[in-house]
């Protein structure tokens, strides 16, 4: 049975796709990075249509269900996908054919009762205040690059910031007086985040010594800049985490990710409540958030469990 309204669209997938894509750009202003990751989840689906002699405007739930099942085995040289990057690529087929339907391309969805392997409970990792004392430790002597990555390291903790969202910073959006920093998170959404003293003095000196060395007589206006003056790439920051991380012992426990999941963490362990973590770390939904409330009690029951004389050889599984 074709679930494609009559006259039946010529468009290539790529054009839906591509039209699709505007629309997430358009209407609900998701980031690059985001708009990327459907666009390559859908070109992937569109070559296992063409592979398979499918077509998106005339699939089935079974179709969907096979190319969801070629996922999770795996083959072709690739391994089997993990469970969270399917249901990341149905959740981009769910909303893919949402709007095949919105603009009246398709009379019906058939993704309505497809559905991915089930998401397993898994915490993120975090690090202790003695592993974060380590690892911002390492930045050391004076130099442009050790000034610039003790401040970045040091405000990442301190706001809990997202990868994109540290190296997006411009000069306008850092107010070191008030301790505050207008943060821009997904869906370009605004937040002001408090700055710690130590991280404003962190930044201080990068911004009045180490920063001015780098960019020279160049006009830029991100905060974290490269060797070359430029502002810094993800890519960059990701590099000078991992460098630091190595030289602390802690390469295998974090991404520049870790510092996020470990801000919220420690907030919550002092006492911070939910709902002004929430807008620190620019939730939309506080259901995201409460995942670090399991975190906070699984590890409170590790430390029991650890310290307690008569706890620990009673632990249950």
């Amino acid at each position: 049975m074709s679930i494609a309204l009559a006259p039946l669209r010529t468009d290539s997938h790529e054009d839906l796709v591509l039209d699709f894509v505007a629309y997430l750009e358009l209407e609900r202003g998701l980031s690059r990075n985001t708009l990327e990751a459907y666009r390559s989840d859908l070109l992937q689906y569109g070559a296992w249509l063409d592979a398979a002699g499918k077509d998106a405007l005339t699939v089935e739930h079974g179709d969907l269900a096979a190319f969801v099942a070629t996922l999770a085995a795996g083959g072709d040289g690739r391994p089997p996908a993990a469970s969270t990057t399917i249901q990341r690529k149905v959740a981009c087929l769910r909303s893919f054919y949402r709007h095949l339907r919105r603009e009246e391309i398709l009379d019906r969805d058939p993704t309505a009762e497809l559905k991915g392997p089930p998401r397993g409970k898994r915490l993120p990792k975090v690090l202790s205040r003695d592993e974060v004392a380590l690892l911002l430790s390492q930045p050391r002597g004076g130099s442009p690059a050790a000034l610039r990555d003790r401040a970045l390291l040091e405000l990442m903790y301190a706001c809990g910031l997202r990868a994109s969202e540290a190296v997006g910073i411009r000069l306008d959006e850092l107010d070191l007086d008030e301790g505050v920093l207008r943060a821009n998170g997904k869906g370009s959404k605004e937040r002001l985040v408090p700055v710690g003293s130590k991280a404003v003095a962190a930044l201080i000196a990068y911004l009045t010594i180490g920063r001015p060395e780098l960019v020279g007589i160049r006009e830029e206006t991100h905060v974290f800049v490269n060797q070359r003056g430029q502002g810094l790439t993800r890519q960059g920051l990701y590099k000078i985490v991992q460098r630091h991380a190595r030289s602390a012992g802690l390469a295998d426990k974090m991404s520049p990710h870790t510092l996020r999941h470990t801000f919220a963490t420690h907030l919550l362990a002092g006492g911070c409540d939910l709902r002004s973590l929430q807008e620190m770390l620019g939730h939309a939904d506080i259901a995201t958030t409460q995942i670090y409330t399991h975190l906070s009690a699984d590890r409170l029951r590790d430390v029991y469990f650890a310290a307690h004389p008569r706890a620990s050889a009673e632990r249950p599984d």
